[in-house]
């Protein structure tokens, strides 16, 4: 049986590990990854925080995670989303949004069903705040899970990156 629990603030690091892990693996993003690492300082304070009981200014944060019972102190896996208020409408009539953007699973803890496990608490997160809408944009690996758990092509979605 594979053991979920809510992320805590100590977790930060390895969650940004996991992050970095999941970032390399995404061959197609479009912009040019930061090689310093420097966003993971910012990374780690922003996950501390919210973990911690969060900024009523900033979003709300879904963080689930499995242990590595192998490696005391490390993370096998996390599922990380958070919750926006947008406008009510009406399809959405709390206008609570979620957005999935941190599934990720250790390499060499793959197909062990960490992932979906991580993915399903979060889900039931999302249903629990009330969100009417969840949103990823899924990598190659993950979309199979993604549309066995519901998800579905929506629309072209369109970004705009300013460099910095």
């Amino acid at each position: 049986m594979i053991t979920v629990r809510s992320a805590l603030p100590d977790d930060a690091p390895e969650l940004v590990r996991l992050r970095d892990v999941m970032v390399a693996s995404m061959k197609h993003l479009p912009t040019t990854p930061d090689p310093s690492g420097g966003w993971k300082p910012l990374a780690e304070k922003i996950l501390r925080t919210a973990l911690d009981g969060g900024d009523a200014s900033g979003p709300v944060f879904g963080v689930f995670v499995v242990d590595d019972d192998e490696r005391p102190g490390r993370l096998a896996a996390c599922a990380v989303g958070t919750l926006e208020q947008r406008l009510p409408g009406p399809g959405h009539p709390d206008g609570l949004f979620g957005f999935v953007f941190n599934i990720c699973t250790d390499p060499d803890r793959r197909r062990r069903g960490y992932a979906r496990a991580c993915t399903e608490a979060l889900l039931a997160w999302f249903d629990e705040k009330g969100a009417t809408r969840l949103d990823l944009h899924a990598s190659s690996l993950g979309q199979d899970l993604y549309r066995d758990l519901g998800f579905t092509e929506y629309s072209t979605a369109l970004s705009r990156t300013t460099p910095r």
